[in-house]
Order: structure tokens, then C-alpha cells, then sequence
């Protein structure tokens, strides 16, 4: 991931796009003189060639967001003070806020009342850089609302132009009025049916976490998801160390997200395993927290890693390159490295070996953001300011920016 010489292109260079697919890299002379020699400069469209002029500005890879919880609603702004009178996560769940608080919000929305939000969202998204996204569902707990989400997602992408990815969080929490087993039951018996029946999502995630779902029910929920043909991606080891990213690794998950707490040895598992560690660091930042994450350590180890925005109520941003920033400027990485972590590593875990994006290459989806420097570190040093100029979807461009 260090290795710029072999990940970066050189200065001067152009690409040719075809039909939405990078068909060629080369030097800019090369290039215009066998294409377009009459060219002079600027932004034109001429005798079949759309041409953009970069300006010398860097390009990178669309940004790929990993984890997001895209669809909910509601306000949970009030959460920021409780946390700065002392109580945790766990104890403001049990004062009726959190992940509850949320669904209560959510079950009393209609379809077109969270599709808007989430077109809304996306649209931010873009702007920001990133061209593909996972979205989960979870703020439902019950099957018309999780149903409902998951339709909500497939709506939005078929509707963006960002490729959105769905995943069944059913079990991001125990709802009220349902013990535990019975909530159990449901998931198994009802919601999962429903969910495969109608192929609404990719992939199955569960909240494993002390006080939520136990390594023990995580594991009947992914074994049986799989069997009607769902893959998983697993909330794993955000506050202690479970064992839920050795249990993601062992059940052959797409990813293990979070993985704060995480021992060495479900790391190294976790990368033979081919379990994509996601780190979140957002997260933490916006409970208050050190972004006390292993990071430096994976690199020593060459053991994979993403990172992704975790967008929820607690923590509403949409900028892949804030999170890359909060790795860059709180942990010391090295910017080429967070933005691997940003593009071609997450795209690993989100898509078929046919349709991969995630790098400039040959043969690959035109999916690119200009950047507003001419050095790709740049792509996460301006917190606060979208170092976005344009973004490129397919070889069409979805977005442009002002910049400073």
C-alpha cells in the first residue's frame, strides 16, 4: 500500500474512455497526436471526442463507501450532550435514544419520505467523491419496515447514478416489546424469508456486540442466511473484543467492520481468510473518543484493511475524504495509503471479479474524481473544504464542484 512507484501513474498523462470503460493510459502527447491532434486545449466536444482538460490536477479512483447506514429518519442531535455528561452508548440506548430512538422515527415514515432523504444523501455523497456505497437496512427491527427499507435502496439505485449496494441489518437491535428469542425467531423465521423471496439485499450483517447479538446467535444467522444464498458483513468488536472478526473470518464474510478491538491473530485470519477489515474512524471521533485503531500496525503486518463513513443519526457525514483525513491527520498514515483503503481494498469486498472498480486500469469502469491539487495527497488534506472537482460515473461525469 506504500508502494507509489508501482500504484501511481507518472505526470503528464492522459486516459482514453470508451463506452464507460478505461480503454487506454498513456502520455498526453501520445495520446492527442494519435486521437486528437487537431486538439489545442480547454474543455471541448469535437468530431466525437468529449474532452476534459485536468489542468495538471491529480486523479483518483471514485471513492468507495464500505459501510453506511444510508436509509433512516429522524434527529438524534440531543445525544452530543448526554454523551458530555458521561453516559456511553450503551446508556443512552437505555434512556430511550439510539438505534430505538431512530426506529421509532423510521417506522413513522412513508416510502417516499425516506426515498427523498436517501436521494438527498446520495447526492452528497457524490459530491464528495464517492461512486459506489453500502447500504444497510436496521432501523426497522420489524418486517414491514426493514421490507420497506430494503426497497427504499433498490429504488435509490436504480434512481442515482451512484451504484448502491443493499444489506439486511434486521439485526441491529432487540426492538421493544420482543424478548430476545422471540426476536431471534422472527428474524430467522419471517424477516430473512421475505428478504431472500424478493432478493433484497446482498448480503446479511448483525450487530455483535456485548449487550446486542452474541457471537452464538450471530453465527445461526449468518449460517442460516447463507444457506438462502446471502453472504455476510459483520459489525464486529467495536467496544471488546468478542471474537467477532475470528467468527467473521471463520463464516467467510465479506467484511468485519469496525474492528477496534480486534486481537492480532483475528487480523492476520481475518486477510488469509480474504474477511475485509473496515475500520471506521469517524466513529469513535464523534463519541469523543480516541482513534485508538491498529492501523500502523496492519501496515508492518500487510494485513488488508478499508475504511468507510459509518453514516448514521450519530454520525451524519458523507465524506469518504473527512474519514481519510481522520486517518491522514489523527494517525499519522500515509495519504496514498488511505486512499487505497478508499478504493481498490473496499472494492474487493463489494464487488464480483467481472465488474471490479476501485483503480485507474485498463479495462476498468470509468469511475474518477478530479482532485483540486496536482498531487494525489491531496485527496484527504482539507477537512471542511471538498477537495472534489469532478466526479466521473461510467465515463459520464455526475458532478462539479467549485473549488478554492
Amino acid at each position: 500500500m506504500l508502494d507509489k512507484e508501482s500504484l501511481v501513474y507518472p505526470n503528464g498523462n492522459a486516459i482514453l474512455i470508451n463506452n464507460g470503460k478505461i480503454s487506454l493510459i498513456d502520455n498526453n502527447e501520445n495520446i492527442t497526436d494519435e486521437y486528437i491532434p487537431w486538439y489545442m486545449g480547454g474543455n471541448i466536444s469535437k468530431n466525437g471526442y468529449n474532452i476534459i482538460d485536468a489542468g495538471g490536477k491529480a486523479i483518483i479512483p471514485g471513492l468507495i463507501d464500505s459501510h453506511n447506514h444510508l436509509v433512516w429518519s429522524g434527529d438524534r442531535s440531543n445525544e452530543l450532550s448526554l454523551r458530555q455528561s458521561g453516559n456511553s452508548y450503551s446508556d443512552i440506548a437505555k434512556l430511550g435514544g439510539g438505534i430505538k430512538k431512530t426506529v421509532v422515527s423510521t417506522r413513522n415514515s412513508s416510502f417516499s419520505d425516506l426515498f427523498s432523504k436517501g436521494m438527498e444523501r446520495l447526492e452528497i455523497a457524490i459530491m464528495h467523491g464517492t461512486t459506489s456505497l453500502e447500504a444497510k437496512s436496521g432501523y426497522g427491527l420489524c418486517n414491514e419496515t426493514e421490507e420497506m427499507i430494503l426497497k427504499v435502496i433498490s429504488s435509490l439505485n436504480e434512481n442515482s447514478k451512484c451504484k448502491v449496494f443493499p444489506t439486511w441489518l434486521g439485526a441491529h437491535d432487540i426492538p421493544e416489546g420482543k424478548s430476545r428469542k422471540e426476536y431471534l425467531e422472527e428474524l430467522i423465521h419471517e424477516q430473512l424469508p421475505i428478504i431472500t423471496k424478493n432478493r433484497l439485499a446482498k448480503w446479511v450483517d448483525v450487530f455483535c456486540e456485548p449487550g446486542w447479538f452474541t457471537v452464538d446467535e450471530t453465527e445461526l444467522i449468518v449460517k442460516t442466511s447463507q444457506e438462502m444464498g446471502l453472504n455476510s458483513r459483520l459489525h464486529v468488536d467495536e467496544f471488546v473484543d468478542s471474537g467477532g472478526l475470528s467468527l467473521a473470518a471463520e463464516l467467510g464474510s465479506s467484511s468485519g467492520d469496525h474492528v477496534a478491538f480486534s486481537s492480532d491473530e483475528s487480523r492476520d485470519f481475518a486477510t488469509k481468510s480474504g474477511t475485509m477489515q473496515t475500520f471506521l474512524p469517524g466513529t469513535p471521533y464523534i463519541l469523543g473518543k480516541k482513534i485508538n485503531l491498529p492501523i500502523q500496525k496492519c501496515i508492518d503486518e500487510s494485513w488488508d484493511f478499508s475504511i468507510a463513513t459509518d453514516f448514521n443519526p450519530n454520525y451524519p457525514s458523507l465524506s469518504m475524504p473527512f474519514v481519510g483525513s481522520l486517518l491522514s491527520h489523527r494517525l499519522n498514515v500515509n495519504p496514498l495509503v488511505s486512499l487505497i483503503a478508499s478504493t481498490r481494498n473496499p472494492a474487493t469486498s463489494i464487488f464480483d471479479s467481472d465488474e471490479m472498480r476501485g483503480s485507474l486500469s485498463i479495462g476498468s469502469p470509468a469511475d474518477l474524481n478530479i482532485i483540486s491539487s496536482s498531487f494525489i495527497d491531496g485527496w484527504c488534506q482539507t477537512p471542511g473544504i471538498n477537495p472534489i472537482i469532478k466526479t466521473m460515473i461510467d465515463g459520464i461525469i455526475v458532478n462539479s464542484n467549485k473549488t478554492i
